[in-house]
Protein backbone atom coordinates (compact mmCIF):
# COMPACT_ATOMS: atom_id res chain seq x y z
CA UNK A 1 0.00 0.00 0.00
CA UNK A 2 1.07 3.61 -0.96
CA UNK A 3 1.67 5.64 1.90
CA UNK A 4 1.95 9.52 1.66
CA UNK A 5 3.67 11.27 4.33
CA UNK A 6 5.57 14.67 4.47
CA UNK A 7 7.82 15.16 7.77
CA UNK A 8 6.12 18.96 7.76
CA UNK A 9 3.17 17.31 9.72
CA UNK A 10 5.81 17.41 12.47
CA UNK A 11 5.77 21.01 12.67
CA UNK A 12 2.46 21.48 15.13
CA UNK A 13 4.05 20.96 18.33
CA UNK A 14 1.43 21.89 21.29
CA UNK A 15 2.25 22.25 25.07
CA UNK A 16 -1.02 22.16 26.85
CA UNK A 17 -4.84 21.75 26.28
CA UNK A 18 -7.58 22.67 28.72
CA UNK A 19 -9.11 19.60 30.33
CA UNK A 20 -11.47 19.43 33.82
CA UNK A 21 -10.88 23.18 34.85
CA UNK A 22 -7.01 23.02 33.97
CA UNK A 23 -4.16 22.96 31.48
CA UNK A 24 -2.76 19.13 31.07
CA UNK A 25 -0.24 18.49 28.76
CA UNK A 26 -1.55 18.18 24.74
CA UNK A 27 -2.96 14.95 24.12
CA UNK A 28 -2.33 15.17 20.55
CA UNK A 29 1.82 15.10 19.53
CA UNK A 30 4.22 14.99 16.72
CA UNK A 31 5.19 11.35 18.17
CA UNK A 32 2.22 10.12 17.31
CA UNK A 33 2.63 10.26 13.23
CA UNK A 34 6.57 9.14 14.44
CA UNK A 35 5.42 6.14 15.82
CA UNK A 36 3.24 5.03 13.07
CA UNK A 37 5.26 5.93 10.29
CA UNK A 38 8.25 4.18 12.00
CA UNK A 39 5.89 0.92 12.54
CA UNK A 40 4.76 0.74 9.20
CA UNK A 41 8.85 1.53 7.53
CA UNK A 42 9.89 -1.53 9.86
CA UNK A 43 6.99 -3.57 8.61
CA UNK A 44 8.43 -3.31 5.02
CA UNK A 45 5.64 -3.59 2.79
CA UNK A 46 4.32 0.22 2.58
CA UNK A 47 5.65 2.28 -0.15
CA UNK A 48 6.41 5.61 1.19
CA UNK A 49 5.88 9.14 -0.58
CA UNK A 50 6.05 12.36 0.10
CA UNK A 51 3.33 14.98 -1.26
CA UNK A 52 4.22 17.73 -3.41
CA UNK A 53 3.70 21.40 -1.71
CA UNK A 54 1.09 22.34 -3.67
CA UNK A 55 -1.91 23.07 -2.34
CA UNK A 56 -4.24 20.78 -3.17
CA UNK A 57 -7.70 22.39 -5.24
CA UNK A 58 -10.30 20.53 -3.11
CA UNK A 59 -9.44 22.75 0.18
CA UNK A 60 -10.90 25.79 -1.28
CA UNK A 61 -14.19 23.60 -1.91
CA UNK A 62 -14.22 22.41 1.48
CA UNK A 63 -13.56 25.30 3.72
CA UNK A 64 -14.08 29.09 3.45
CA UNK A 65 -12.02 31.65 1.92
CA UNK A 66 -11.96 33.81 5.01
CA UNK A 67 -10.90 31.08 7.68
CA UNK A 68 -7.97 30.04 5.48
CA UNK A 69 -6.65 33.09 5.59
CA UNK A 70 -7.29 33.53 8.83
CA UNK A 71 -5.18 29.91 9.63
CA UNK A 72 -2.66 31.03 7.16
CA UNK A 73 -2.16 34.43 9.23
CA UNK A 74 -2.88 33.70 12.05
CA UNK A 75 0.42 33.25 14.42
CA UNK A 76 2.08 36.15 13.27
CA UNK A 77 -0.61 38.08 14.28
CA UNK A 78 -1.18 36.42 17.90
CA UNK A 79 3.04 36.26 18.11
CA UNK A 80 2.76 40.31 17.70
CA UNK A 81 -0.43 40.83 19.75
CA UNK A 82 0.93 38.62 23.02
CA UNK A 83 4.64 38.05 22.12
CA UNK A 84 6.32 41.20 23.96
CA UNK A 85 6.78 40.87 27.37
CA UNK A 86 7.22 36.70 27.41
CA UNK A 87 10.93 36.77 26.97
CA UNK A 88 10.84 36.11 23.41
CA UNK A 89 8.67 33.05 24.13
CA UNK A 90 4.78 32.74 22.83
CA UNK A 91 2.23 30.79 24.43
CA UNK A 92 -0.11 28.73 22.18
CA UNK A 93 -3.41 31.05 21.14
CA UNK A 94 -6.97 29.45 22.63
CA UNK A 95 -10.03 32.05 22.12
CA UNK A 96 -11.00 34.02 24.91
CA UNK A 97 -14.74 34.19 24.87
CA UNK A 98 -17.14 32.02 21.77
CA UNK A 99 -20.52 33.79 20.38
CA UNK A 100 -22.79 31.31 22.09
CA UNK A 101 -26.70 31.75 22.16
CA UNK A 102 -27.16 35.14 23.21
CA UNK A 103 -23.94 36.66 21.47
CA UNK A 104 -24.27 38.01 17.78
CA UNK A 105 -21.70 35.48 16.08
CA UNK A 106 -20.21 38.07 13.81
CA UNK A 107 -16.16 38.26 13.09
CA UNK A 108 -14.16 40.65 14.78
CA UNK A 109 -10.88 42.17 13.12
CA UNK A 110 -8.41 41.69 16.13
CA UNK A 111 -7.17 38.22 16.85
CA UNK A 112 -8.31 37.84 20.09
CA UNK A 113 -11.93 37.80 18.90
CA UNK A 114 -11.63 35.76 15.40
CA UNK A 115 -10.22 33.16 17.19
CA UNK A 116 -12.95 33.24 19.34
CA UNK A 117 -15.34 33.38 16.57
CA UNK A 118 -13.37 30.70 14.15
CA UNK A 119 -12.12 27.79 17.63
CA UNK A 120 -15.04 26.03 18.69
CA UNK A 121 -13.07 24.43 22.11
CA UNK A 122 -10.60 25.32 24.57
CA UNK A 123 -8.69 22.19 23.85
CA UNK A 124 -6.77 23.19 20.54
CA UNK A 125 -4.14 25.63 20.91
CA UNK A 126 -3.16 27.14 18.10
CA UNK A 127 0.64 26.82 17.37
CA UNK A 128 3.71 28.14 15.19
CA UNK A 129 3.42 25.12 12.95
CA UNK A 130 -0.33 24.70 12.84
CA UNK A 131 -0.51 25.75 9.38
CA UNK A 132 2.25 23.78 7.87
CA UNK A 133 1.77 20.54 9.67
CA UNK A 134 -2.77 20.64 8.92
CA UNK A 135 -1.98 21.95 4.98
CA UNK A 136 0.90 18.99 4.98
CA UNK A 137 -1.69 16.72 5.76
CA UNK A 138 -4.77 17.78 3.34
CA UNK A 139 -2.01 17.55 0.89
CA UNK A 140 -1.62 13.94 1.39
CA UNK A 141 -5.20 13.49 1.74
CA UNK A 142 -5.75 14.99 -1.59
CA UNK A 143 -2.58 13.06 -3.18
CA UNK A 144 -3.80 10.00 -1.69
CA UNK A 145 -7.23 9.85 -3.53
CA UNK A 146 -5.30 11.17 -6.80
CA UNK A 147 -3.44 7.53 -6.49
CA UNK A 148 -6.90 5.58 -5.83
CA UNK A 149 -8.74 7.48 -8.76
CA UNK A 150 -5.50 6.85 -10.69
CA UNK A 151 -5.85 3.23 -10.20
CA UNK A 152 -4.58 2.33 -6.95
CA UNK A 153 -6.29 -0.07 -5.04
CA UNK A 154 -6.29 1.78 -1.82
CA UNK A 155 -3.39 4.82 -0.11
CA UNK A 156 -2.84 5.62 3.34
CA UNK A 157 -2.50 9.68 4.39
CA UNK A 158 -0.35 9.37 7.17
CA UNK A 159 -1.88 12.83 8.74
CA UNK A 160 -1.36 14.65 12.18
CA UNK A 161 -3.01 17.16 13.23
CA UNK A 162 -6.61 15.24 12.83
CA UNK A 163 -9.30 16.49 10.44
CA UNK A 164 -12.64 15.71 10.75
CA UNK A 165 -13.94 17.51 13.80
CA UNK A 166 -12.92 21.25 11.53
CA UNK A 167 -15.86 21.83 9.60
CA UNK A 168 -15.80 24.73 6.82
CA UNK A 169 -15.02 27.56 9.14
CA UNK A 170 -14.27 26.36 12.56
CA UNK A 171 -11.67 24.51 14.44
CA UNK A 172 -11.82 22.21 17.15
CA UNK A 173 -11.05 18.84 18.52
CA UNK A 174 -7.20 19.35 17.93
CA UNK A 175 -8.34 20.04 14.15
CA UNK A 176 -7.60 22.50 11.65
CA UNK A 177 -8.20 21.19 8.13
CA UNK A 178 -10.57 18.55 7.04
CA UNK A 179 -8.40 15.76 5.79
CA UNK A 180 -11.32 13.32 4.74
CA UNK A 181 -13.29 15.82 3.36
CA UNK A 182 -10.56 17.22 1.20
CA UNK A 183 -9.92 13.68 0.03
CA UNK A 184 -13.58 13.10 -0.54
CA UNK A 185 -14.05 16.43 -2.88
CA UNK A 186 -10.69 15.87 -4.35
CA UNK A 187 -12.30 12.09 -5.49
CA UNK A 188 -15.23 13.57 -7.00
CA UNK A 189 -13.10 16.29 -8.83
CA UNK A 190 -11.11 13.30 -10.42
CA UNK A 191 -14.45 11.60 -11.58
CA UNK A 192 -16.32 9.79 -9.58
CA UNK A 193 -19.67 10.80 -9.36
CA UNK A 194 -20.52 9.33 -5.43
CA UNK A 195 -18.05 9.49 -2.83
CA UNK A 196 -18.85 7.66 0.96
CA UNK A 197 -16.92 8.98 3.76
CA UNK A 198 -16.80 6.41 6.79
CA UNK A 199 -15.48 7.78 10.16
CA UNK A 200 -14.53 5.31 12.89
CA UNK A 201 -13.41 7.72 15.19
CA UNK A 202 -14.24 7.11 18.96
CA UNK A 203 -15.53 10.58 18.82
CA UNK A 204 -18.04 11.65 15.93
CA UNK A 205 -16.89 13.92 12.83
CA UNK A 206 -19.03 16.42 13.15
CA UNK A 207 -16.74 18.99 10.73
CA UNK A 208 -17.07 16.15 8.10
CA UNK A 209 -21.22 15.59 8.37
CA UNK A 210 -21.75 20.04 8.72
CA UNK A 211 -19.20 20.03 5.32
CA UNK A 212 -22.01 17.59 3.46
CA UNK A 213 -24.87 17.51 5.27
CA UNK A 214 -26.42 19.46 2.61
CA UNK A 215 -25.33 17.67 -0.64
CA UNK A 216 -26.39 13.86 -1.66
CA UNK A 217 -22.92 13.36 -3.53
CA UNK A 218 -21.37 12.29 -0.41
CA UNK A 219 -22.44 9.63 2.26
CA UNK A 220 -21.22 10.42 5.59
CA UNK A 221 -21.46 7.51 7.96
CA UNK A 222 -20.32 8.00 11.66
CA UNK A 223 -19.96 5.33 14.23
CA UNK A 224 -18.88 6.38 17.35
CA UNK A 225 -19.46 7.46 21.02
CA UNK A 226 -23.11 8.60 21.70
CA UNK A 227 -22.88 12.72 22.08
CA UNK A 228 -25.14 12.23 24.83
CA UNK A 229 -21.71 11.18 26.89
CA UNK A 230 -18.60 12.42 24.98
CA UNK A 231 -17.59 15.00 22.98
CA UNK A 232 -18.44 16.70 20.34
CA UNK A 233 -21.99 16.88 22.14
CA UNK A 234 -23.73 18.92 19.81
CA UNK A 235 -23.23 16.91 16.72
CA UNK A 236 -23.65 12.96 16.14
CA UNK A 237 -27.34 11.48 17.16
CA UNK A 238 -29.05 9.18 15.28
CA UNK A 239 -31.94 11.41 14.28
CA UNK A 240 -29.27 13.75 12.11
CA UNK A 241 -30.10 12.57 8.70
CA UNK A 242 -29.01 15.35 5.79
CA UNK A 243 -30.65 18.49 4.46
CA UNK A 244 -32.31 19.18 1.48
CA UNK A 245 -30.51 17.79 -1.50
CA UNK A 246 -28.44 15.63 1.30
CA UNK A 247 -31.18 14.59 2.90
CA UNK A 248 -30.40 10.55 3.57
CA UNK A 249 -26.68 10.88 2.93
CA UNK A 250 -25.66 11.49 6.42
CA UNK A 251 -25.99 8.45 9.11
CA UNK A 252 -25.15 8.32 12.56
CA UNK A 253 -24.49 4.78 14.48
CA UNK A 254 -23.47 6.03 17.97
CA UNK A 255 -23.11 3.59 20.75
CA UNK A 256 -22.88 3.22 24.56
CA UNK A 257 -20.28 3.43 26.84
CA UNK A 258 -17.93 0.22 27.05
CA UNK A 259 -18.86 -1.07 23.48
CA UNK A 260 -16.88 -3.76 22.75
CA UNK A 261 -16.32 -6.08 19.52
CA UNK A 262 -19.46 -7.69 19.26
CA UNK A 263 -21.59 -4.57 19.07
CA UNK A 264 -19.19 -2.59 17.23
CA UNK A 265 -19.43 -5.34 14.28
CA UNK A 266 -22.94 -4.99 14.45
CA UNK A 267 -22.60 -1.01 13.58
CA UNK A 268 -20.02 -1.68 10.94
CA UNK A 269 -22.08 -4.08 9.26
CA UNK A 270 -24.76 -1.61 8.93
CA UNK A 271 -22.44 0.90 7.95
CA UNK A 272 -21.38 -1.12 5.16
CA UNK A 273 -24.50 -2.24 3.97
CA UNK A 274 -24.90 1.55 3.99
CA UNK A 275 -22.37 2.22 1.93
CA UNK A 276 -23.12 -0.47 -0.89
CA UNK A 277 -26.66 0.95 -1.18
CA UNK A 278 -25.53 4.03 -1.33
CA UNK A 279 -23.64 3.00 -4.67
CA UNK A 280 -20.39 4.91 -4.02
CA UNK A 281 -18.12 5.13 -6.40
CA UNK A 282 -14.82 5.58 -3.96
CA UNK A 283 -14.40 5.37 -0.39
CA UNK A 284 -12.80 7.38 2.40
CA UNK A 285 -12.07 6.58 5.47
CA UNK A 286 -11.76 8.64 8.26
CA UNK A 287 -9.77 5.96 10.98
CA UNK A 288 -9.11 7.20 14.65
CA UNK A 289 -7.86 4.38 16.77
CA UNK A 290 -9.09 6.10 19.68
CA UNK A 291 -11.86 3.01 20.00
CA UNK A 292 -8.96 1.10 21.55
CA UNK A 293 -9.44 -0.41 24.91
CA UNK A 294 -6.40 1.42 26.09
CA UNK A 295 -6.78 4.48 24.70
CA UNK A 296 -7.23 7.51 27.89
CA UNK A 297 -10.00 9.61 25.82
CA UNK A 298 -12.33 6.06 24.62
CA UNK A 299 -14.60 4.22 27.03
CA UNK A 300 -14.81 1.22 23.84
CA UNK A 301 -13.36 -1.99 24.08
CA UNK A 302 -11.49 -2.74 20.81
CA UNK A 303 -8.67 -4.67 20.53
CA UNK A 304 -5.53 -4.68 18.23
CA UNK A 305 -7.13 -7.81 16.71
CA UNK A 306 -10.51 -6.31 16.14
CA UNK A 307 -9.00 -3.37 13.90
CA UNK A 308 -7.58 -5.93 11.53
CA UNK A 309 -11.36 -6.98 11.67
CA UNK A 310 -12.57 -3.47 11.06
CA UNK A 311 -10.02 -3.10 7.95
CA UNK A 312 -10.99 -7.05 6.23
CA UNK A 313 -14.59 -5.85 6.57
CA UNK A 314 -14.31 -2.60 4.77
CA UNK A 315 -12.18 -4.06 2.45
CA UNK A 316 -15.31 -6.51 1.61
CA UNK A 317 -16.67 -3.30 -0.20
CA UNK A 318 -14.15 -3.71 -2.70
CA UNK A 319 -14.05 0.08 -3.47
CA UNK A 320 -11.20 2.49 -4.23
CA UNK A 321 -10.11 3.44 -0.50
CA UNK A 322 -8.27 5.94 0.89
CA UNK A 323 -7.56 5.90 4.46
CA UNK A 324 -6.76 8.92 6.29
CA UNK A 325 -5.88 9.11 9.85
CA UNK A 326 -7.40 11.02 12.94
CA UNK A 327 -7.35 10.03 16.44
CA UNK A 328 -5.45 7.51 18.76
CA UNK A 329 -4.19 8.84 21.96
CA UNK A 330 -2.97 5.78 23.70
CA UNK A 331 0.70 6.61 22.11
CA UNK A 332 2.94 3.86 22.56
CA UNK A 333 0.27 1.67 20.94
CA UNK A 334 -0.39 3.59 18.18
CA UNK A 335 2.21 2.49 15.30
CA UNK A 336 0.92 -1.47 16.00
CA UNK A 337 -2.48 -0.64 16.47
CA UNK A 338 -2.97 0.96 12.90
CA UNK A 339 -0.35 -1.56 10.99
CA UNK A 340 -3.13 -4.14 12.68
CA UNK A 341 -5.51 -2.43 10.93
CA UNK A 342 -3.94 -1.70 7.26
CA UNK A 343 -2.93 -5.27 7.33
CA UNK A 344 -6.25 -6.50 8.04
CA UNK A 345 -7.51 -4.21 4.74
CA UNK A 346 -5.04 -5.32 2.77
CA UNK A 347 -5.63 -9.62 3.67
CA UNK A 348 -9.26 -8.81 2.89
CA UNK A 349 -8.80 -6.94 -0.37
CA UNK A 350 -8.01 -7.63 -3.95
CA UNK A 351 -4.26 -9.02 -4.98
Amino acid sequence: MRVLYSDDVLAHVPRSEMKHGGMIPARESPARAELVRDALAAQGSFVFEEPTRAVPSALARVHDSDYLAFLEGAWPRWQAHIGAGNGGETPDAFPLIFPVRTLEEVRPSVIDGELSYYAMDTGTPLTAGAWTASLASVTSAAQAATCVSGGQRAAFALTRPPGHHAAAGKFGGYCFLNTAAVAGQTLLDSGADKVAILDIDYHHGNGTQSIFYERGDVLVVNIHADPDYEFPFFLGRAGEAGRGAGQGATLNLPLARGTDWSGYAAALEQACRAIAKFGAQALVVSWGFDTFEGDPLSTFQISRDDFARMGERIAGLDLPTVIVLEGGYATASLGENVLAGLAGFAAGGRS
